[in-house]
């Protein structure tokens, strides 16, 4: 696999490597937290701002930026280089050399109601024998905490959030549900999330959110984006009926 080292500033070392003919993905670093999220936020930022000819999207996740691109359109353009990878990375070290700037993500702060256990939430019981807590320990714990959105990715909405409380913290499932329903809240490992939509899933399943959580007809129909900070608050069933019909 091709690779190139370089440095975002002057000591923040960043690997290239080509992840398809269309594609290379940059890393930066192996530890999900709060400053790589920023860092890779300030990257793509200047990048977007600063595109090369064939750039169709960047998406970041949680340690790492892939580029896609048209390969035509690079190789019809002036960067330097004999083949794509070549060019897109000599343009990628070309931005990780522009002074970065202090980090302009946009972060909103969203309270998601969630109604836990009972029908919504099967795998509660299981989330509290796995740590040794009761069922309203296990909510308590998870409303107390504050979220931050890392990434969305695996369906479109789905936002990875870290930040959660150890104690909480159960493997997935072993054997993964063939259908998740929309709106679940979910834990796997140290991570907390929500399914935007009915999908296969291996989650431990806590309850369900009333809001939409992906709509293809909003301005930006993911509701949570990286950077957003996320609390869970507790309602009941009359509650969540009464969000449902809004």
């Amino acid at each position: 696999m091709t690779e190139q080292v370089g440095y975002f500033g002057t000591n923040i070392p960043i690997k290239i490597y080509g992840l398809s003919e269309k594609s290379v993905t940059v890393t930066f670093g192996t530890a999900i937290d709060h400053d790589l999220l920023y860092l890779i936020a300030d990257f793509n930022r200047l990048l977007l701002q600063n595109p090369f000819s064939g750039l169709i999207t960047t998406v970041p996740a949680y340690t790492t930026l892939t580029v896609f691109f048209d390969p035509l359109s690079v190789m019809l353009s002036d960067l330097p280089g004999q083949v794509c990878f070549e060019k897109v990375s000599a343009h990628l070290n070309k931005i990780a050399q522009i002074k970065r700037e202090k980090s302009r993500i946009i972060a909103d702060k969203m309270v998601i109601p969630v109604c836990y256990g009972g029908d919504f939430g099967h795998d509660l019981l299981t989330v509290a024998r796995t740590n040794k807590l009761s069922e309203t320990e296990v909510i308590d714990i998870h409303t107390a905490g504050q979220y931050i959105v890392f990434m969305i990715g695996f369906v479109p909405g789905f936002a990875y959030m870290g930040g959660m409380d150890t104690r909480l913290s159960t493997p997935r499932k072993e054997v993964p549900s063939a259908k998740i329903p929309t709106g679940s809240v979910g834990i796997a490992g140290s991570q907390t999330g929500i399914y935007p939509m009915e999908t296969p899933g291996g989650w431990q399943i806590i309850g369900k959110t009333p809001l939409k959580m992906f709509d293809v007809n909003r301005s930006q129909p993911s509701l949570l984006k990286g950077g957003d900070m996320v609390t869970f608050k507790a309602i009941g069933i009359k509650e969540f009926n009464a969000y449902a019909e809004i």
